[in-house]
């Protein structure tokens, strides 16, 4: 496990033992051991009292606890532990283990953050990067629902000092619930999914906006379907029943921190797996594995999830659950619980509790404290039926039935009266009712743990006051006298003094209430500024913010008011409403889990990993086994038709029949039905996708067709276009990203003619369907009717505005809003590009004239062009992303940096290249149309009037532009560079040598042809015939030999 320091099973097992040191025999035990009594560290009774007590237990633990057996004595002396001063002997002599081998470290991801903090303070990128920051940073919460639990208080809490530090936060649930309010009151708004239908679900969490459009959702949260828009830099998924959220393309590499609270998983993976229910596990599995970080509350949960730690698991600890239940359970029993346990009100009740990890020297030190104690035995004398009124309850959770029969064997050996020491074995999570009833609570285990134990904020949530040993963790929220009472883990005999003080007469003094009152106190609000800083320095270290996005502020210059307590007072209305059902909720969902993996493994589908997919895909599945029956029904008629008498011919011409009939079939099945209804239309509007998440985004009707920009991904039964196949540029994973949409248009006008017969031409964003941007049906029909009138002529209709972009709240001229999202190095970019393309040598930092006139520019890749202007902006483009692509790669490429960046960014490009039709548009004297996609309404920007002296005609002509790509064709095709070259890679290499040549070849072909026939038919001349052997007599008609025979007769 790639998070942990040694791999911690769900149980514990001998390999988590600490570290041992090889080599030593029995000589260092009793040196250790001699040293120890000329010391004298323990007074000569107790250690007479312990090595007694140690002795008769190592037998008894040989008989009764198997899973606590003994080692053998040549292993066990070589472990050697350190830092529990008096019990160091004793583990070396038992070979017990006492749990130091028992840590969480996030040693990748603590790792990974360091690296990338190395390559920032060591980057040598050739320009300076700069963040703008124009916008604040965005976040996604995304919760199963908004019933009040505490982790709906723990994320209102750090939510409310992330919007001080400047983040903007959406929140998004699938039910409605009464933290709806509370959200809305903290100033966060709130989306509600409305499951309107069974449908996949999928968000476009790219680009959030504050106008969502709500589209369908499964119950099961197998994916949102969201669209919201603008630019999430992150989201947070809470809960279990959140899983399988963003898990496809293209949101993968969108960092996604899940947070998980409850272990309900834990047993239904010991049962997946003993009954073979691997597939289950291993969905599991890829879901861990696809969150960027994996947070916890505690570091129990981690261990016990091992086994799906990729590394990418975190703890931030710190969490109200335990006060809360406290104060749910007070509100739910309003009888008392020492009733229920039978303790009388004279009972003095002490509950012995241990840490949530489990280890082999636990038994002894619940025997040393037990020893401790037994002063007290006197001061509770029996009652008249011999029974003591001390009560000693030792939680020690669901461990083995035989722990008990030690615990008594204990008690009986200290001489303690029988009924005063009692072993239950429950959870932490059950012990509230033990809890409820002690008086006081001391907490048995001396390992230095991590996190502050929740059993103890449980106890001082109930008031009760506390006793530990003074373990770091636990003296950094407990000050002894104070708040709690602390004894030295070196001097157990410390305890009795403190146990014996805080006594008076039977009962607690009033010294003692006012400590618990102070403890109860200081658990309401326990690790508070712990949470909030530890998930402000996780986004700060996992979120890459793009260069428009301010860093927000530091988490230490928010009001300190935001970091000490959590938000009580927010849900102190509703606090005790709807927490039980939270468990309950959790394995309902399991148990539907379950049952849908059952059916689809009845069903023959043999898989879990789509389970909420698979209706759909079932349905298409079952459609082509029923076309394909429909077929060859068809295709067995179409047979027996044929088998008539045809007319005789000879083998030539049924031959060219038989092939002239196959191209018609052919031609005729490779027309589908989308093909016949675009053939008529005037436009085709295509739209590029990567990846499953985007299908809900794309249209299905004829003026639409989709190309996919990687073969896998590709919506089934679709006529969509592959990309790769036309363009195996894009087969590379690397330009397939650099590109972006780009890709497409590059895969759409390499041999155009092939697929593409319209006269004009349309590309759109999935995106832009997310924004609410797309064509509405008013839209399309009002474009359709100015392309066929010819109402504008050339014109470059968008209908996706730079000003409305979420973006660009500042309304940036062109040229700054490029700098913005492009680090500052925009104009750069595009100054260096245009040297290198057009050949320039001197310095030169002009830049084509975008100015600022009141109107605005297309974004977001949605417009339609001519198919001839578009292939000559094609022509442009080529030439530009490969002079872009020059400067940029060999860094981008080798370590991932790119100055377009202030962070690894493997769509380097594609950001200046969305901004590029503009330039060419403007420069290339193309009017530009913007189309009101919700009315249709037509604007004329930037008038071709107000150009006048602006344009860079010459630049920009299609005769300059075609003698650069026939140069670049030439260079390409006569000289074949050795150098690595994008723009051959990038589309058809065409120029008149092309042509001369290929027309040579045609010429050539067809001579050699025409001689080929000539050859045949000399030899059908030269070919010597056979003579006539004899000839041939025609035989009389029949009825002429019947007249014959009838006259010799």
């Amino acid at each position: 496990m790639g998070s942990l320091e040694n791999g911690v099973p769900v149980k514990r097992d001998p390999l988590l033992r600490s570290s041992s040191t090889k080599g030593l025999g029995f000589q260092r035990p009793i040196l250790r051991f001699s040293r120890f009594l000329f010391f004298g560290k323990l007074d000569y009774l107790q250690w007479v009292c312990t090595v007694a007590v140690f002795c008769f237990f190592v037998v008894l633990f040989q008989m009764f606890l198997p899973g606590l057996v003994m080692e053998k004595s040549g292993d066990s002396l070589k472990k050697t532990e350190n830092g529990y001063g008096d019990l160091s002997f004793i583990k070396n002599i038992g070979g017990l283990d006492f749990g130091e081998g028992i840590r969480f470290e996030p040693s990748k991801l603590l790792q990974k953050f360091q690296k990338e903090a190395d390559e920032i303070n060591h980057s040598s990128a050739p320009r300076l990067r700069q963040r703008l920051g124009y916008r604040k940073p965005q976040l996604a919460l995304v919760f199963p629902d908004l019933l009040v639990d505490p982790q709906q208080l723990l994320m209102v809490t750090v939510a409310s000092a992330l919007l001080e530090m400047g983040y903007t936060i959406q929140v998004y649930s699938l039910k409605d619930g009464p933290v709806n309010a509370i959200w809305r009151n903290v100033g966060v708004p709130v989306t509600i999914i409305r499951n309107v239908a069974k449908s996949a679900a999928v968000v476009d969490w790219l680009r959030p906006t504050a106008f969502p459009i709500v589209l369908l959702l499964d119950q099961d949260i197998k994916g949102y379907v969201v669209s919201l828009f603008g630019n999430y830099d992150g989201i947070v998924v809470n809960s279990l029943e959140a899983r399988g959220v963003v898990s496809c393309e293209p949101f993968k590499s969108l960092p996604l921190i899940w947070t998980i609270s409850e272990g309900t998983l834990v047993t239904r993976l010991r049962q997946y797996t003993s009954t073979g229910k691997m597939e289950l596990v291993n969905d599991w599995k890829k879901l861990f594995n696809r969150a960027t970080a994996v947070v916890f509350p505690n570091y129990v949960l981690p261990m016990i999830y091992s086994t799906f730690d990729s590394g990418n698991y975190f703890v931030i600890p710190g969490s109200p659950a335990e006060a809360w239940e406290v104060d749910n359970f007070i509100a739910s029993h309003r009888d008392s619980p020492r009733m229920k346990m039978d303790y009388g009100p004279d009972d003095f009740v002490i509950a012995l509790v241990r840490s949530q990890f489990l280890y082999k020297g636990l038994w002894l030190e619940h025997a040393l404290i037990l020893q401790a104690l037994l002063p007290l035995v006197v001061e509770f004398p029996v009652d008249n039926n011999s029974n003591s009124h001390l009560k000693i309850i030792i939680i020690s959770g669901n461990s083995a039935n035989n722990y008990s029969v030690a615990v008594e064997a204990i008690a009986l050996n200290l001489r303690y009266p029988r009924g005063v020491v009692r072993h239950i074995a429950i959870d932490e999570d059950e012990a509230d009712n033990v809890l409820a009833a002690a008086d006081i609570l001391i907490y048995g285990s001396f390992l230095e743990e991590q996190s502050f134990p929740g059993i103890l904020i449980k106890a001082m949530s109930f008031g009760k006051p506390i006793i530990a040993p003074d373990l770091s963790m636990i003296k950094q929220y407990v000050d002894d006298r104070v708040n709690g009472y602390l004894f030295p883990k070196e001097k157990i005999s410390v305890l009795t003094q403190i146990i014996l003080q805080m006594i008076s007469e039977g009962k607690l003094s009033p010294l003692v209430h006012n400590v618990a009152s102070l403890a109860k106190d200081t658990a309401k609000n326990l690790m508070v500024m712990e949470t909030v800083e530890g998930y402000a320095s996780l986004f700060e270290n996992l979120l890459k913010f793009p260069s428009e996005v301010a860093f927000p502020k530091d988490v230490t210059k928010i009001p300190p008011k935001l970091k000490e307590e959590w938000k009580w007072n927010l849900f102190a209305a509703s606090a005790h409403s709807t927490y039980a059902n939270r468990t309950l909720r959790s394995l309902r969902f399991l148990d539907k889990l379950e049952e849908q993996w059952s059916q689809s493994q009845t069903g023959g589908s043999g898989s879990v990993i789509a389970i909420d997919e698979s209706f759909p895909y079932d349905i298409w599945e079952e459609e082509k086994l029923i076309g394909i029956a429909n077929a060859r029904k068809r295709r067995e008629e179409d047979e027996l038709k044929d088998r008539t008498d045809q007319p005789r011919g000879s083998w030539e011409d049924v031959y060219r029949s038989a092939k002239r009939a196959d191209r018609a079939k052919n031609d005729l099945h490779e027309r589908e039905d989308g093909e016949l209804e675009r053939t008529g239309q005037p436009l085709c509007i295509y739209e590029p996708y990567f990846g499953e998440g985007t299908w809900p985004f794309l249209h299905g009707t004829s003026l639409y067709r989709g190309i996919g920009l990687s073969t896998k991904g590709r919506r089934r039964e679709a006529d969509d276009i592959d990309a790769p196949s036309r363009l195996p540029l894009l087969n590379n994973p690397y330009y397939r990203d650099a590109l972006g949409e780009y890709g497409a248009f590059f895969a759409i006008a390499n041999r155009v003619d092939r697929i593409h017969r319209n006269a004009w031409i349309g590309f759109q964003s999935w995106r832009a369907t997310a924004k609410n941007a797309s064509l509405s049906k008013i839209a399309e029909t009002k474009l359709l009717n100015a392309i066929q009138a010819r109402k504008h002529g050339d014109t470059l209709y968008f209908w996706v505005r730079m000003d409305m972009d979420p973006r660009n709240p500042s309304q940036l001229d062109f040229w700054s809003f490029c700098d913005a999202i492009n680090a500052g190095n925009c104009k750069f970019a595009f100054s260096e590009a245009l040297k290198k393309m057009y050949g320039i040598k001197q310095d030169w930092d002009s830049l084509p004239p975008m100015p600022v006139d009141g109107d605005t520019w297309s974004v977001m890749q949605s417009w339609a062009l001519p198919t001839r202007s578009f292939l000559e902006f094609v022509m442009f483009s080529r030439m530009f992303v490969d002079a872009l692509d020059a400067q940029i790669y060999d860094d981008h490429h080798q370590r991932g940096h790119c100055y377009l960046s202030l962070s690894k960014d493997k769509h380097c490009y594609s950001r200046v290249l969305e901004l590029l039709v503009n330039v060419w548009a403007y420069h290339s004297a193309r009017r530009m149309m913007y189309v009101n996609p919700q009315t249709g309404e037509m604007h004329e920007h930037h008038k071709l009037k107000n150009r006048r002296g602006h344009m860079w005609i010459k630049w920009f002509s299609y005769a300059t532009l075609k003698n650069m790509d026939e140069d670049m064709a030439e260079e390409s095709d006569d000289e074949h560079p050795m150098r690595r070259w994008l723009w051959p890679s990038t589309g058809e290499v065409f120029w008149q040598g092309v042509y001369l040549r290929e027309k040579n070849q045609r010429i050539q072909q067809k001579e050699k042809r025409r001689q080929q026939s000539k050859d045949k038919l000399s030899r059908m001349r030269r070919r010597s015939h056979q003579k006539v052997i004899g000839k041939y007599v025609k035989p009389p008609p029949e009825e002429d030999m019947e007249n014959s025979n009838s006259t010799m007769v």
